[in-house]
């Protein structure tokens, strides 16, 4: 079990886990509700999809701003600020009747999710330190949490009022229920040397930055790939529709459940192994999808593993690797963006030009890049420290 060193770290924790349920919800809702959003804007499926877009655009620059003002004002400020940006887009969404206004709408929860997200991340590193893995990892299975229970408060939303509005609203009254403890707990503050407190933070490196930046793309772009264009090969691949869809829910299921078991893990191994195993795991399953030697249900569970405990376990080793400041989580945040629109936006034109035995290829690609990455960065460590 993870033990807290303090009540304080108890509170801020527990604090930061129910900020990652809300953001997981908020960021569920758009898929699920696209349909009715589309009816109640007049819009066509092709025209709405500019929400995706809006939303991306909208985290990356919250990334690059909200780092900056990590660094320069108490985090929970900060956290406060944004947590009242989305609950405001969501009470909006609703009313905004107008493809245009709604667009505007969700790059604003856009902006203001990352915020959260970039910001809670930061804050939990400068509260564990350097024993923050498994921290993360919790943090983020709330998210995925979040994500899985939202479809929930739609369906009810629906069966009740038959109409998406309460949904959104709801998810918003729970947002604004972190007010409270955010203004009574203080901010964590990011060790310094000197200070006594914990080890002092490893002086800048712009290549083990620039690497993990890389693998932050690298990673977010293979599990955003895998979760958006999966039912399309199976249906391309010739199976039916209906179970090509759940392929995703099956991926999502064991990418929640890695980070439960990546806890206990990262308790018992270093996170070097730890991410290596998930590679491994990764490479081997786009493999065996290529060679046709597992069912795509087996494909997606498996993969869904392998992806579960990478970013977790890669932004706690940065952590113990380089001084993760506001700005530092900004540029990850904003690196992990750029790779979830560049590295699906490729995938359309090369199943239609390669046909379908492309995507393993690319997801195995995308794995083998990650363990390149991954050995780069263990040879820079090897190389600096003395």
């Amino acid at each position: 079990m993870l033990a807290f060193a303090t009540g304080h770290h108890h509170r801020v924790t527990l604090t930061y886990f129910l900020a990652f349920l809300a953001i997981g919800m908020s960021g569920g809702l758009l898929g699920p509700a696209l349909p009715h959003l589309a009816e109640m804007t007049g819009s066509t499926m092709g025209q709405i999809a500019v929400l995706f877009t809006a939303r991306a655009l909208g985290n990356m620059l919250g990334s690059v701003v909200s780092g900056m003002l990590v660094d320069r004002f108490p985090g929970h400020r900060v956290l406060i600020g944004m947590v009242l940006l989305m609950a405001a887009g969501l009470a909006a969404v609703p009313f905004s009747q107008a493809l245009t206004v709604l667009t505007a709408v969700v790059f604003l929860l856009g902006f203001a999710e990352v915020s959260i997200n970039a910001g809670t991340n930061t804050l939990l590193l400068w509260t564990h330190g350097t024993a923050s893995p498994p921290w993360i990892s919790a943090l983020h299975f709330c998210f995925g949490l979040g994500n899985m229970l939202v479809p929930l408060a739609l369906v009810a939303a629906l069966a009740l009022t038959g109409h998406v509005a309460w949904a959104f609203w709801l998810v918003a009254l729970y947002s604004l229920l972190l007010l409270w403890p955010l203004a009574r707990l203080a901010s964590p503050r990011p060790a310094r040397r000197g200070d006594g407190e914990r080890p002092p933070p490893p002086p800048p490196d712009a290549w083990r930055l620039a690497i993990f930046l890389l693998m932050f793309g690298l990673y977010v772009g293979m599990e955003i790939t895998f979760a958006g264009w999966i039912t399309a090969y199976a249906t391309l691949s010739g199976m039916a529709p209906g179970d090509a869809a759940l392929l995703v829910t099956l991926f999502w299921l064991t990418l929640s459940a890695g980070r439960l078991l990546a806890i206990v893990l990262l308790r018992r191994f270093s996170p070097w192994r730890v991410l290596r195993g998930c590679l491994v795991l990764g490479l081997a399953t786009a493999l065996a999808l290529h060679l046709s030697w597992l069912s795509l249900q087996a494909v997606a569970l498996l993969f869904g593993l392998a992806a579960s405990a990478i970013f977790p376990t890669l932004f706690g080793l940065g952590n113990q690797l380089m001084a993760m400041s506001g700005r530092t989580t900004g540029l990850i945040f904003l690196a992990a963006g750029t790779g979830a629109m560049a590295v699906p936006s490729l995938t359309g034109p090369l199943l239609e030009r390669a046909g379908t035995r492309a995507f393993p290829l690319l997801l195995a690609g995308l794995a083998g890049l990650l363990m390149l990455g991954l050995l780069a960065l263990q040879a820079r460590v090897k190389r600096e420290t003395p």
